[in-house]
């Protein structure tokens, strides 16, 4: 394997002048020299390397127990599976490690050299440089260094990393076991990794909650305490078919009787065993929550990486960054904004509230959550282009107030890098003068990193998941119609759990006569051939509601249409024949959830609506109707699954919680209903929602019926017929003649043309009437295009059309109703008659206004 190499401390790319940055380095590690602990100051010194080098991961490799082994010791930034960095390399081996530590001269690899480095094939990536530089200290050993900057580490990064290895002064010393017998220092455990036997002391079993005499001395005791988020990585440390011979350092939590879990910080090292003695783990446990506030901690930046790498979507990536950075750092406020081409869109403000930011932000930009070009803050626009981060303490004068104002006491810019390019940037500001330490300087490197390789992940995953959820959004109605005496809402919440489209539909549809269908329905699985048969099966569904079926006749042609299509797939769905003008509805259940009423004194009920098979099971279903009886004020509120079933607990709990959250709430705003009951929705499943308030028409229509006979004198009984009931609900004479006209065409054209029953319909609202003849043929009645003077017939078309302000044609179960709307009046004073019988025996259907 060929390396890059340098003698002695002359710098490869030939000698250097020492820069700003050197000599604060230089500085800084002074300073450090005099921390009096060696882990803490280890641990200080190789930050320098991620403060000043612009290294993402260091960490210092040497001589373990077995001097053919170089052990890692200690290590700072981001999480070394990462890299696939490694616990231990031999010394006799091919690796940079050891390279550098036998013959003791650094190695250099950019990204190009270390792809083709057999040391390449244990690395999960790729894209980064690397840097190993021999250590004088006890034992020797080796300093390894990473970065993901495209340029990798320039002459003043390789100074500064010369100068970090000269000031390692070795490991820490390791902690030595008590002896049989004795008694532990405070806060100190031996662990045997061979039978579980743990020794700790009273203090210990205080954090985990124990009393002396409630511990039997088994690891497995303490490990069930523990949050079982953090079991997993417990185990790792506690088991010893996982681990090398070095320290180990992780926080963790355990439970409390009250209140929340605790933080625990365990720091140990890996003793091997021999004479007959087992290898042991010992260490320390103490309450993270009483040390000092270690802004750099090895765990707490793998906190964020944990918390990174479940972040879904770009908020959630902010999100977890704010609570990162913003206690350790104690800052007042932290901004985090996306990079889209040149602008910055802001998408988490720490505090929201937006007096707590620049008033330039919302008198320039008109907006709380700022969307600006880069070019409107220069020095925010350098920072960037730089990709490094940017820290002005408190008096810095050459800020433009748009980030002034954001930290007076002290600003930090931290350019979030990502696949070589920036994905954003984090603005962090103190309202008092901040001192910015090389911990800080540590955490907001190694952070920014993480930060900007999750947030570009996130955005990626954010497009996608709109292009899904436009994609499933076209499927779904535009808007909802206008419903007379009745408000509508819906919601469609698409699944996060991935990028595939689901199944779940509603609808409203329209119906003559002032009824209207509601639709809620799923078909199996998330994939594009369930969203294809979910708009299927909704257009069937409108299409046989349209005919003017009955809801069961509706439900089963879907059905039939379903199983005739030979899918895999099935669907449920609840099928509601609302009527307006009764307040009644009929309910129609395929395997789906009931519907949820809620009546207007606040109680719910969940209809018990008699359900039949899900769609596309049963060739030969029954779908039986169940009625439902609707007061004013009463809302219909109808779901899928994804809303009311999880998988810790099962429907029916769901539909309980659902409907006692429907209690609770204000039917007012079915808006801000839908939106609270869909707050606490998991997003495993996609969730549909629809909400109907039922308030009941202010003004009935007036309705008569008559079933025309067949007989010689059928349309002069249909025109008697009409001229009493248009005379009892007050319609002036000079409106009767048109409508009596009308009636004579319509009904003639039904008994000539057509077999079976034939049925005349009046009704009169809002100063309209409506005349509509239904008979048992499919065929539309066709406008004729010409006339001759010698035909005898084909002008009754032309007639009610001149006649009417519109008519038209419906399809009603098998036949058709042809109908006609004509503006007429009413005599001063004439009081409709009450419903009853009219004289010529045929029962009224009218109902007062």
């Amino acid at each position: 394997m060929s390396h890059k190499r340098c003698n002695g401390g002359v710098v490869s790319e030939g000698a250097v002048e020492r820069g700003a940055r050197t000599l604060r380095a230089e500085g800084a590690l002074k300073a450090i020299a005099s921390v009096p602990d060696p882990a803490e100051r280890l641990r200080r010194v190789l930050e320098q390397a991620l403060v000043f080098a612009g290294a993402s991961f260091a960490a210092l490799y040497t001589p373990g127990e077995n001097p053919e082994l170089l052990c890692l010791a200690e290590s700072v930034g981001v999480p070394r599976t990462l890299y696939g960095v490694r616990d231990g390399y031999p010394v006799s081996g091919g690796s940079p490690v050891a390279d550098a530590h036998r013959e003791g001269t650094p190695v250099w690899l950019g990204p190009e050299e270390f792809a083709g480095s057999a040391e390449s094939r244990h690395v999960p990536s790729s894209g980064f440089s690397l840097a190993t530089l021999p250590v004088r200290g006890d034992g020797g050993g080796c300093l390894l260094a990473l970065t993901e900057r495209p340029e990798g580490f320039g002459a003043e990064d390789r100074a500064c990393l010369e100068l970090i290895a000269e000031a390692v002064t070795g490991p820490a010393p390791a902690p030595v076991p008590a002896a049989d017998g004795e008694e532990l220092r405070p806060g100190a455990f031996s662990l045997a990794m061979d039978t579980g036997r743990v020794e700790v002391g009273d203090d210990i079993l205080r954090l985990f909650g124990l009393a002396p005499g409630e511990f039997d001395g088994k690891v497995e005791t303490l490990l069930g305490l523990a949050v079982p988020e953090d079991l997993p990585s417990l185990m790792s440390v506690t088991e010893a078919d996982h681990m090398s011979i070095g320290d180990r350092e992780l926080e963790f939590r355990v439970l409390q009787p009250t209140g929340p879990p605790k933080w625990l910080r365990l720091s140990g090292r890996l003793l091997p065993g021999g004479e007959g003695r087992p290898a042991r783990l010992v260490g320390t446990v103490a309450d993270a929550s009483t040390l000092r506030p270690d802004v750099t901690d090895v765990a707490r930046v793998q906190r964020l990486a944990a918390a990174l790498a479940t972040a879904g979507t770009v908020r959630d990536v902010s999100q977890a960054v704010v609570a990162a950075l913003r206690r350790p750092l104690r800052a007042d406020r932290i901004a985090l904004a996306e990079l889209e081409n040149d602008r910055l869109v802001v998408t988490v403000l720490d505090p929201p509230e937006p007096e707590s930011w620049p008033e330039l932000w919302r008198l320039e930009w008109r907006t709380e959550w700022p969307d600006a070009p880069v070019r409107a803050m220069p020095t925010l626009a350098a920072a960037l282009r730089e990709g490094r981060a940017r820290i002005w303490p408190a008096g810095t004068g050459d800020l433009e107030p748009a980030l002034a104002d954001v930290g007076p006491g002290g600003l930090a810019v931290l350019p979030l890098p990502a696949g070589g390019r920036m994905a954003g940037a984090c603005l962090i500001g103190w309202d008092t003068p901040h001192d910015f330490g090389p911990d800080e300087r540590a955490l907001l490197t190694a952070s920014a990193g993480l930060a900007g390789q999750a947030l570009m992940r996130a955005h990626a995953f954010d497009a996608e998941h709109e292009l899904v959820g436009m994609l499933q959004r076209q499927l779904l109605p535009r808007r909802l119609p206008k419903l007379p005496g009745a408000v509508a809402v819906a919601r469609y919440l698409p699944s996060t759990a991935g990028l595939e489209l689901g199944g779940d539909w509603y609808d409203v549809i329209p119906l003559p006569d002032h009824h209207v269908a509601l639709v809620i329905g799923d078909v199996q699985g998330h994939s594009a051939g369930a969203a294809t048969l979910m708009g299927q099966m909704r257009t069937a569904l409108r299409a046989y509601a349209a005919e003017g079926h009955p809801p069961d006749v509706v439900v089963s042609h879907a059905n039939r249409l379903l199983m005739d299509m030979e899918t895999d797939l099935f669907a449920t769905c609840v099928y509601v024949d609302l009527d307006m003008e009764a307040g009644a509805a009929w309910c129609v259940r395929a395997g789906h959830p009931p519907p949820v009423l809620r009546h207007p004194d606040g109680s719910t009920e969940i209809a018990e609506a008699e359900g039949g098979p899900p769609l596309g099971v049963v060739r030969q279903a029954d779908f039986p109707m169940s009625p439902l009886r609707l007061r004013p004020g009463t809302l219909i509120a109808l779901t899928t699954d994804g809303l009311v079933e999880s998988a810790d607990a099962d429907i029916d709990e769901g539909i309980d919680r659902f409907a006692h959250a429907l209690a609770v709430s204000d039917p007012a705003h079915l808006g801000l209903v839908a939106d609270a009951l869909l707050g606490g929705a998991r997003r495993s499943d996609d969730v549909a929602l629809l909400l109907v308030r039922y308030d009941g028409m202010a003004v009935r229509p007036l309705r008569e019926s008559w079933s025309v006979w067949r007989l010689p004198e059928a349309v002069r009984h249909a025109r008697r017929f009409t001229r009493r009931t248009l005379r009892s609900w007050g319609v002036p004479d000079d409106d009767v003649d048109g409508v009596l006209l009308i009636v004579s065409e319509l009904v003639t054209n039904a008994l000539v043309h057509t077999d079976g029953q034939v049925r005349l319909d009046l009704a009169l609202i809002n100063g309209r009437l409506r005349v509509a003849v239904a008979d048992a043929s499919p065929r539309t009645p066709v406008k004729p295009t010409s006339i001759g003077w010698e035909a005898t017939g084909g002008r009754g078309i032309l007639l009610v059309e001149a006649m009417s302000a519109t008519w038209g044609t419906l399809p009603v179960s098998g036949g058709k109703q042809v109908w006609s709307e004509v503006p007429v009046g009413r005599r001063p004073g004439q009081v409709p008659a009450p419903p009853g019988r009219v004289p010529d025996g045929h029962t009224t259907t009218e109902r007062a206004e």
